[in-house]
């Protein structure tokens, strides 16, 4: 069981009847779950899964029989000879299917009964190739909703609730899907949604990496490391790759990773903002700066976890200024790597973790300034690209250690903020914005006496943005989630 897993680079041959996942190996996995680069060959062949908000992209297999899940999002799957290629009738929400190819297969989705008052059967089809298919879509009783064909193209086709302006009350509908166009940008030369795998830099040798470790930092949760890594940081950028050995990095100040950075860490080294210098709720400060501002160039992170220790009410934990060259689509990017506050214990003697545990920072506890975790944890600055896979942005509803389960309860201002609004978990007590206050600086929204919770998501002024599967959850208090297959402006 974990927060994120990740896999990738499988080659599996089996032979009938083999269950590659199943769900007594993988029943435990917990939220989200992503798999790149899946290429498996025989015949007869089913992945078995199940747990809430996976994606998986770049995968070829034989079949798939979906066990349960929130919100699931398949991109790039090639599906070749076999009887069903999706089957859904286990308890299936929502799945989106994109940029797929279906080929001999006489049913390509057999979804579970779509119900018009729940999110069961919600489903997603977006340029989907389908070739020699009976039924592109089929119910529990193999008869067909949507017909296939020997060489047929779906553009955009779905079912299930459809939500239009402020309206709680959905209306079912069943067909093809219009009024939207994904935009270029996003775009490979193939016209599907752009990919870029994890970077590997298995083809480098070791002289063409540098240990922070060996270049002075020291990563024991307890010295303070900004220097070192800075220094590191700057000599590297554009020749060298960083590698952040095991460890948490104390830093004090703002830590800037300058265009031309490559770093990789080593099961998820942490770099931790802690101090003064992110204590000011009205002054608040960068712990990473990724790139200066208005700056162009590559930069690759992989195998990260920014935090703070705790309280860090000033803390903006990853600015994002860089852009990518015009001429390396997805080169400036962050992969596995996830922006985790509170929650975890020290993994070192005598250092403090996160300083917003369980013992701190209990459910319904009366204090909430030594919990608040950052002002805001993500914000991506005008002008700026990321590519972004992988990446979780978590404000913890639960201790990671002890016992793993045991709630906390934790303050951010705000979650991620791509100049709209991107706020923390659903956090009704105290009201929201409490115990933070509006700032118009960064676009927070306007919250009225009746306004009690944070916005899960708030779109403005913006167009060209397209979301497939996402779930809006807290575990906190009334366990509110709130799921979304779909949506486009």
């Amino acid at each position: 069981s974990s927060t994120r897993t990740f896999s990738r680079n499988w080659h599996t041959l089996a032979g009938r009847s083999s269950y590659i996942l199943d769900k007594y190996r993988f029943r435990n996995v917990n939220c989200p779950w992503e798999c790149t680069s899946r290429y498996l060959d025989g015949e007869w062949k089913w992945w078995f899964y199940g747990r809430f908000n996976f994606q998986w992209r770049e995968i070829r297999v034989v079949a798939i029989l979906h066990h349960w899940n929130w919100a699931w999002t398949f991109q790039g799957v090639t599906i070749n000879n076999c009887k069903i290629g999706f089957d859904f009738l286990l308890g299936v929400s929502a799945v989106s299917v994109i940029d797929a190819v279906i080929r001999d297969t006489p049913i390509a989705f057999r979804s579970a009964a779509a119900i018009n008052t729940t999110l069961t059967g919600s489903l997603i089809l977006n340029n989907v190739h389908l070739h020699n298919v009976e039924a592109a879509v089929a119910d529990g009783n193999n008869s067909t909703i949507l017909d296939g064909g020997s060489n047929n193209h779906i553009e955009s086709w779905g079912q299930g609730n459809v939500y239009s302006g402020t309206s709680s009350q959905g209306s079912f509908q069943q067909g093809p899907i219009g009024g939207f166009e994904k935009p270029h940008v996003l775009l490979d030369g193939a016209g599907r949604i752009f990919g870029k795998t994890h970077p590997q830099y298995a083809d480098y040798s070791v002289d063409q990496f540098l240990s922070v470790k060996d270049h002075g930092a020291c990563g024991d949760g307890r010295s303070d490391d900004t220097a070192s890594l800075q220094r590191v940081l700057n000599e590297a950028a554009g020749c060298k790759i960083v590698f952040f050995d095991a460890g948490t990095y104390i830093i004090s100040s703002t830590l800037t990773i300058p265009a031309g950075t490559r770093m990789v860490g080593e099961a998820w080294s942490v770099i931790a903002g802690k101090g003064d210098a992110f204590s000011d709720l009205e002054n608040p400060q960068v712990v990473v700066r990724v790139g200066e501002k208005y700056s162009r160039g590559i930069v690759e992170i992989t195998d990260m976890i920014f935090t703070t220790v705790g309280p860090a009410p000033g803390a903006i934990v990853v600015e994002w200024n860089i852009k990518e060259p015009e001429w390396h689509k997805g080169g400036a990017g962050m992969w596995d790597s996830h922006i985790r506050l509170g929650g975890v214990m020290s993994r070192f003697p005598q250092a403090a973790g996160t300083k917003m545990e369980l013992s701190q920072c209990p459910t319904g506890g009366s204090d909430v300034a030594p919990c608040m975790a950052a002002f805001l944890a993500l914000h991506l600055m005008p002008d700026s690209s990321a590519y972004l896979e992988g990446t979780w942005v978590w404000l913890a509803d639960h201790d990671l250690d002890g016992d793993g389960a045991s709630q906390i309860s934790l303050y951010s201002g705000r979650g991620i903020l791509s100049e709209s609004k991107g706020p923390p978990y659903w956090q009704p007590v105290p009201p929201a914005p409490e115990p933070f206050v509006e700032n118009c600086a960064f676009h927070d929204p306007e919250f009225s006496e009746n306004t009690v919770s944070a916005w899960a998501l708030s779109v403005e002024s913006s167009k060209h943005i397209v979301v497939f599967g996402v779930v809006n959850q807290s575990d906190n208090l009334n366990g509110f989630v709130s799921t979304v297959t779909f949506w486009a402006p």
